[in-house]
């Protein structure tokens, strides 16, 4: 199973949930047509023994002993297939759920990271998560329930067939019961459908209140606001369970009429069965066969009932993927190269709007009287937001995206530690020596925070690195920036959550590991500014001053009073 050929059905199609099912589908056409075909070889397998111990039964009463051994032989012979065709079916079967599960998940994680910084502006982390947790199930039920639905389709059809060739009445009964109990519980699907897409929204919304008070779990105990947010949780889960209970009224309903419908059309064929029997019109075998007929058409029956159930979850949960896949990323590259070549410098990085121009080989400090200003233009270099860029001479808008993200790193403190060995965490890329790991430690003051470590850089990184405390964190992800080796590194407030002791000695540090590499670091700590190469001051969104350090703050009381945290005379 491990070796089935699985067709490249190419790009998801987002354009409503049938299609997207369809694409599943027909992304593993072999082994879905294969384990199709299985589950109508099983359930033939199935419908054909009534009419053979009715065969045998009559031979029986005829005293024909050549013709009950062959009639037994063709029972053994149809458990046999049905023994061979239920095992394989079963194996296609649960490789049709996780091949559509995780082609799901697949194109889902695809799509999350070519939406980059938009995903979280567009949808809530519960949502997204929300689709490893349960969509993908209700997906992979839905390729599951096609085989065994098929399958259960063409046994009633064959049953029918038999009963009509046996007793005309008795197969109308099965022909026109059939679509009567289809019809019975068609009105039931419309409100299930609704309630489980209202409840999957709820789930998907709390599951984004508990990421947001596990993440804020500190600072609300600081506060003492973890009452206020767990009474708060409590609400909101106690409307995903009553959206639940409204789902499993529905549910429950459309469960007894698994039971009750099938019940009612097995009774009236069975009563029919033994009429004819007693008035002679069919013989002792077939009575046999029809009771056995009665008993079979329950699973088949049922089967189609959960194939209502499970495509209409499936349905719900294919609409969700589809709004993830439907999603554009606010920021696209173009097709033009770098004027230098693209294994050359980049060359300078400039920002039109706010006159910040980020120079090959010197170090540039960014100090912004408005923190949101820093951000703003660290987010239009870094190409995470629109604006009026170049680089080496070219529009940033024009280069391909991805060329632009190799070229030109942002590092701001959203970032996050990932799971897994520390040392794979910080060389992201895998390309680094135990020298460049121990430079980029020994740059951002991370020594301490290894060498503390019982295991070292193997030591394994728990989720989003919550046994380090914020400066730890801070220290870590700045190493890990610095062995990107960004030809041009954005770094936001590297240093906010470190004492002073540190600060300056990444201060002194970090321009002797970027040397020769454009470095902009948003900062209004006097330790790192007073080691910059050039300094910029940025007030209302503009350039308004730039210099060293020293001079600006002889020079230019507004700059000063925003870097030494002083009051200006008209703020006084």
């Amino acid at each position: 199973m491990r070796s089935l050929p699985v067709a490249d059905p190419g790009s998801p199609d987002a354009r409503g949930p049938l299609r997207y099912l369809w694409w599943v589908a027909r992304g593993q056409a072999a082994p879905m047509l294969t384990g199709a075909g299985l589950a109508v070889l099983w359930w033939l397998g199935q419908a054909l023994v009534p009419a053979a111990l009715g065969k045998a039964i009559d031979a029986m009463a005829a005293r024909d002993a050549g013709t009950l051994l062959r009639w037994s032989a063709v029972v053994l012979g149809l458990g046999v297939v049905q023994a061979v065709a239920g095992v394989t079916r079963h194996r296609f079967a649960v490789f049709a759920w996780l091949s559509a599960a995780y082609r799901t998940v697949q194109v889902t994680v695809r799509q999350a990271a070519r939406l980059g910084a938009t995903l979280p502006k567009r949808l809530s982390t519960g949502e997204v998560v929300s689709v490893g947790n349960s969509d993908i199930a209700h997906i992979g039920n839905a390729m599951d329930i096609l085989l065994r639905g098929t399958g259960a389709a063409v046994a009633i059809v064959a049953v029918t067939v038999i009963l009509l060739a046996t007793s005309v009445p008795l197969g109308l009964v099965v022909l026109v019961g059939v679509p009567l109990m289809a019809a019975a519980v068609g009105p039931l699907l419309k409100p299930l459908h609704r309630r489980q897409h209202e409840q999957r929204d709820l789930q998907g919304d709390l599951a984004t209140r508990a990421a947001d008070i596990v993440a804020g779990l500190r600072v609300l105990r600081g506060v003492g606001g973890e009452q206020v947010f767990a009474a708060r949780y409590r609400e909101e889960s106690q409307r995903v369970r009553q959206a639940g209970v409204r789902v499993a009224s529905v549910e429950s309903l459309l469960e007894g009429a698994q039971i009750l419908l099938p019940g009612v059309l097995i009774a009236c064929v069975t009563w029919l069965g033994a009429r004819f029997a007693l008035d002679g019109r069919i013989t002792p075998g077939q009575l046999v066969a029809f009771y056995g007929y009665a008993v079979f058409l329950i699973a088949p029956l049922r089967t189609l009932t959960e194939a209502a159930d499970k495509l209409t979850k499936g349905h719900v949960a294919a609409r969700r993927v589809c709004r993830i896949l439907s999603l554009e990323p606010e920021i696209t590259g173009g097709d033009g190269r770098f004027s230098a070549g693209p294994d050359a410098l980049p060359g300078m990085l400039r920002d039109g709007e706010s006159g910040v121009e980020v120079r090959p080989g010197r170090l540039t400090a960014l100090a912004a009287a408005a923190p949101e200003d820093a951000i703003a233009i660290a987010d239009r270099l870094g190409r995470f937001a629109p604006g009026d860029v170049t680089v080496g001479g070219t529009p940033l808008a024009e280069l391909p995206l991805a060329e632009a993200r190799r070229h030109i790193l942002v590092a701001d403190n959203g970032a996050r530690l990932f799971t897994g060995r520390l040392r794979d965490e910080l060389d992201v890329r895998g390309t680094a020596t135990d020298e460049d790991v121990r430079q980029a430690l020994y740059a951002s003051c991370a020594e301490d925070i290894v060498a503390a470590l019982p295991e070292g850089l193997d030591a394994h990184v728990a989720e989003s690195g919550r046994e380090f405390s914020g400066g730890q964190q801070q220290r870590l992800r700045l190493a890990r920036a610095l062995l990107a080796h960004a030809e041009i590194l954005i770094l936001v407030e590297p240093t906010s959550a470190v004492d002073a002791h540190t600060e300056a000695r990444v201060a002194e540090r970090l321009g002797k590991a970027r040397a020769g590499r454009a470095t902009l670091v948003c900062t209004t700590s006097p330790l790192v500014l007073d080691r910059a190469d050039h300094v910029l001051y940025v007030e209302g969104g503009v350039v308004r001053a730039e210099g060293s350090h020293r001079a600006l703050l002889e020079t230019e009381p507004a700059y000063r009073a925003t870097v030494t945290r002083e009051l200006t005379r008209g703020e006084d």
